[in-house]
């Protein structure tokens, strides 16, 4: 047997939190087939729940790791490309929720562990090198940047 299949989280004494969103690691959910949190009514189905460590470190590495698979942004691979890290946005907006719970912050209110992690993250996206693509990663950058950065610092004031 190559992999183990435990009937408990690790740690044990420690309960998970269940995103029960399969798209955020089956990126063939992405486009054409409908977003449902629902197992698939397959008779052969299995819904597996595979751990995901969601932290700063890991969100950003798992950015580079991105980055260092397609190098640069073409108008060829701008899609795949901003698929993949849409899929780790959803991982920011996780650890956001997070942390909202944490400082019990209001409806709206972005945590400043987020905040500071999007900041690090847009910086990123804006070092990555431009093979013409139209639309990614700048799309992406005023998106994040409008969110978490400029709405943010209005909250503050």
């Amino acid at each position: 047997m190559r992999h183990i299949l435990d009937r408990y989280p690790v740690p044990a004494d420690k309960p998970p939190i269940y995103v029960n969103e399969p798209w955020l690691i089956d990126l063939s959910l992405w486009e054409g087939y409908p977003r449902v949190s629902e197992p698939e009514a397959e008779s052969d189905n299995v819904r597996v729940y595979v751990p995901i460590d969601i932290n700063r470190e890991a969100i950003l590495r798992r950015l580079f790791d991105v980055i260092w698979h397609y190098e640069k942004a073409t108008e060829k691979n701008e899609f795949a490309f901003s698929a993949d890290v849409e899929a780790i946005v959803f991982q920011i907006e996780i650890y956001d929720q997070a942390w909202q719970t944490v400082h019990k912050l209001k409806n709206g209110e972005h945590s400043i562990e987020a905040i500071s992690l999007v900041r690090d993250f847009v910086n990123a996206l804006k070092e990555i090198p431009d093979g013409c693509a139209e639309l990614f990663p700048f799309e992406m950058i005023d998106e994040l940047e409008k969110e978490y950065l400029t709405r943010s610092s209005a909250m503050l004031e």
